[in-house]
């Protein structure tokens, strides 16, 4: 490629990735930082860098702050986790999907929510909680805080037309998140929610997204028995 073709990070990714695996650029060795990269593709260094996190977040790069960035000696393949569309997923198994927000609010979130989303005491969140259901039946509940400094158009969005998983989906980019997978057993609520028995085992994920500024939200989504994850590596 000539220097005016690096004009995102998916070509700069791609002729990295290209030197890596054609070992001009090999296992353990160092390579040209940002600022050079970005001379010699002709294009922004931000533009570099997100090149070189996504290639760091498949394990391929080794990225160390004041140290550089070299190639990885021992490349660890890493499960990919996207945030799904439940809507998505569920249409995907050939099934009916319907959804329904059971509550939505405005309100200052207790002490373990507000520090995963890193606001002071007394600010308040939107709060929602919604059920998706499969063919009539629950799939998933989501309890879910939306910090709407970081989510313009959150507060008039019709989220009971577009569940806020896939307006948040299609709307807002995020930099960075984590995932937390636990297992646990239905209490009075979950079975009353899912339609289920009190005891019965239940898989949930917990998980925040953000940007440089802001969590844009954490949910913590509770899933109706049965339910299985797939992922690739």
């Amino acid at each position: 490629m000539s220097a005016g073709e690096f004009n995102s990070w998916q070509t700069v990714q791609a002729e990295v990735l290209r030197r890596i695996n054609s070992r001009e650029w090999r296992p353990g060795e160092f390579i040209p930082n940002e600022a050079e990269l970005a001379v010699e593709f002709g294009c922004a260094r931000a533009t570099v860098n997100r090149a070189l996190r996504a290639l760091a977040e498949s394990g391929l790069l080794d990225r160390r702050r004041k140290a550089g960035t070299r190639v990885a000696l021992n490349p660890v393949r890493k499960a990919t986790l996207a945030i799904p569309v439940i809507r998505y997923e569920i249409e995907g198994k050939g099934q009916s999907y319907r959804h329904t927000v059971l509550s939505k609010q405005r309100a200052a979130p207790p002490a373990g929510i507000r520090a995963r989303m890193r606001t002071e005491p007394g600010v308040k969140l939107m709060h929602l909680v919604t059920l998706h259901l499969a063919d009539g039946k629950p799939y998933v509940f989501g309890d879910r805080w939306i910090n709407t400094e970081a989510v313009p158009g959150i507060e008039t969005a019709d989220l009971n037309a577009q569940s806020a998983n896939e307006w948040l989906v299609a709307n807002i980019p995020f930099e960075g998140g984590d995932f937390t997978f636990s297992a646990m057993t239905a209490g009075p609520r979950e079975a009353e929610i899912l339609a289920c028995k009190e005891g019965e085992g239940l898989f949930v994920i917990e998980r925040s997204t953000w940007n440089a500024a802001h969590v844009i939200t954490t949910v913590r989504l509770t899933f109706a028995p049965g339910y299985r994850m797939h992922t690739e590596i």
